[in-house]
This record gives C-alpha cells, sequence and structure tokens, in this order.
C-alpha cells in the first residue's frame, strides 16, 4: 500500500508541483486536447506533474500505456499510447523503452511484462485491480474445463497471469466473436465475463458458448430501462455500448463495441448527440477532438482505473515502484494464449 505521507514529501522535495498558471499557459498545446473537460485550474495544478512526468520518461528511458479508460490528464498529457486491451497489448510487444509503466489495471500490466520478461514494468497504484480479473481463479477455469471436456477456454484478457495461463487463448471485447469463430471446436468456454460471451454467442450462433458468470462493476450497471428512457427524453441522442454490458442493453443501443470500435465510430458518423454507455472518461478524452458532437450522460466510473493519477504515475517513475512479477513458468504458459490471440488476430486483420 501507497505511503502517502512519505510520498509527498519526497516528491515536493524533489519537484516544483505547486499551481502554476504561467506553466499551465506555457503548455496550452496539450491542454487544447481536453479544454472542454478539464477546468483552466485544474489544469494549472496538473500542469507541474505533466511537465516532470514527461521528463523523467526520458531521463529514465521509459514510454506509459494508458487505457481509454485513464482521465484526460494522463491520456492527452503524458500517455505515449493510449488504446483498448487488445492495442495496448499489440503495443507492449512493439516498445523499445526500458521501462512500461501501465496505466491502466494489474492484468494490463501482467500482460506487458509476460510479452516482455526482459523490460521494468511498473503500475502505479498496486491496488488497480478489476472485478472481472478477481471473478474467477484459475480453480474456476478448471472447474468449467472439467464440466465441458475437450472445449477450448477462450479468456477475455480482464484476467490474472495464473487465469491466463489455464487458458487456450485470450481475447478482448473487439476481437472476441472472430476468435471464437475461428476455433476449429463446436463448443467453446469464454471466462470470466458472462455479459461478453451472452454477445458474443449471438454473432456465432453455430457455436455453443457456455460462460463463467462474472461481470464488468461498470457496465453490469446498466439496464435496458435506463437507455428507454433516456431515448423517450431525447430520442435523437445515439447510443452506443460495450459489449460488456447486459444483451438487453446492447439491443437498446444504435452500435455496440469495444473502447477502440466505440472511438472510431464516433469519430467515422459524428452524431450531434452520443451518449457512451461505458466508463465516464471514454468520451472526456475524445471530446475536444470532436467538438461537434455532444457527449450526454449517462456513465459509471471504473473506481479501478481511477486509482491511477498523475501523482502516483510521477511516484512510480521517480521511485521505481511498483514493479510487477509474473512467475516465470506462469508467464511462459499465459504467453502462449495473449501471443496465439495476438497473432490470430493479426492474422484475421483485426
Amino acid at each position: 500500500m501507497l505511503d502517502f505521507r512519505t510520498m509527498r514529501h519526497e516528491l515536493a522535495e524533489t519537484y516544483d508541483l505547486a499551481p502554476n498558471p504561467e506553466l499551465a499557459e506555457e503548455m496550452k498545446d496539450l491542454y487544447a486536447k481536453m479544454d472542454r473537460v478539464v477546468s483552466p485550474p485544474d489544469w494549472a495544478v496538473a500542469a507541474p506533474y505533466v511537465r516532470a512526468i514527461n521528463r523523467l520518461k526520458k531521463e529514465k528511458n521509459a514510454v506509459i500505456l494508458a487505457h481509454n479508460y485513464m482521465t484526460p490528464d494522463i491520456y492527452h498529457g503524458v500517455a505515449d499510447f493510449v488504446g483498448d486491451s487488445l492495442q495496448l497489448a499489440i503495443k507492449a510487444t512493439e516498445v523499445e523503452a526500458d521501462t512500461i509503466v501501465q496505466c491502466g489495471v494489474h492484468f494490463m500490466a501482467e500482460t506487458s511484462k509476460i510479452l516482455n520478461p526482459s523490460k521494468t514494468v511498473l503500475i502505479p497504484d498496486m491496488e488497480a485491480g478489476c472485478s472481472l480479473a478477481n471473478s474467477i481463479g484459475a480453480a474456476g477455469i478448471e472447474q468449467m474445463r472439467a464440466q465441458y471436456p475437450g472445449a477450448p477456454v477462450v479468456t477475455y484478457v480482464n484476467t490474472t497471469a495464473e487465469e491466463k495461463a489455464h487458458s487456450d487463448i485470450c481475447c478482448t471485447s473487439s476481437n472476441a466473436a472472430a476468435i471464437v469463430r475461428a476455433l476449429p471446436e463446436d463448443t467453446v468456454i469464454m471466462a470470466p465475463d458472462q455479459y461478453l460471451a451472452q454477445n458474443v454467442a449471438r454473432q456465432v450462433p453455430e457455436k455453443k458458448i457456455v460462460w463463467w458468470n462474472g461481470a464488468c462493476v461498470v457496465h453490469e450497471r446498466f439496464t435496458a430501462q435506463d437507455l428507454k428512457d433516456y431515448r423517450n427524453w431525447n430520442p435523437d441522442t445515439t447510443i452506443i455500448a460495450h459489449p460488456e454490458c447486459p444483451p438487453e442493453v446492447v439491443d437498446e443501443s444504435d452500435f455496440s463495441g469495444s473502447t477502440s470500435g466505440i472511438i472510431n465510430y464516433v469519430r467515422e458518423h459524428k452524431p450531434s448527440q452520443a451518449l457512451l454507455v461505458t466508463e465516464c472518461s471514454m468520451a472526456s478524452n475524445i471530446s475536444d477532438e470532436l467538438p461537434e458532437v455532444d457527449f450526454v450522460g449517462p456513465c459509471n466510473m471504473c473506481p479501478f482505473m481511477k486509482k491511477i493519477t498523475l501523482e502516483k504515475i510521477l511516484w512510480s517513475l521517480h521511485a521505481g515502484v511498483d514493479e510487477v512479477e509474473v512467475e516465470p513458468d506462469v508467464a511462459e504458459k499465459a504467453r502462449v494464449a495473449v501471443q496465439r490471440m495476438i497473432d490470430l488476430s493479426r492474422e484475421l486483420g483485426i
């Protein structure tokens, strides 16, 4: 657990982190990417951290991989690469820096370490977990195997390294249907997200898909009635849902896709009003890029993703904490499942 008193004292002794309107003005080009959603006073607070992090990255030959659910100050201010789980997994195989700072949740950092065993992988908060990754365990996967002998296990990337090591191939929300469709077996086990599995089952009716009853704490809270009520109130709004939502929620939407799929859809179609049925930072991170789109609620905040802050990123780089390690035998087995996903995704042109 982070010692905030020690962290803040040492950072204050080393860096000038006082709110700085003059520096904020100097960094106005970065601010222009987020000024619709970050107030000038908040940017004056964030700018010293952004400057310190970007300088420290160069000194330590580090790169920051940030998920689409990061806040705008991280997403636009310090990230070198942004994307969904698949995009970040692929990027993790390509980076040349000595250190990867994973701005996301713990399983993402594990994935980067699995794919880069010789690199240092840091996560700014070890407690940035995931409700899905915590829902099954390796024993749960083996339970499913025993129940459906011979069926391959397609494990969502939102799982621990140990869980990946017990699977045959991984998937993300952007490639799940294509991967399941490409497998030769008629019965496929998907774990741990029951709603992603149910949505994939409707896209791939030729397969028998069975699933574990896990769910994302963000997406399971949306209901079809929420969307019906919102559409009745404002019928011109385009509703876009993540496939981790229950199928009845997806049915009420105009489009369903992964985080990258959602972003690409909004960029291409530029609806006058868009309701993103997913994590709140998704809309915030693209709102300045798309001023013609009015992003409206509701959205749900991920309590795990929001554990990652500029202050913790700076501390992680400064102190070299917290480093993510994966046992070599677990990493070797998990690497097979993750790499098989990446290779098949490239083969399928995803």
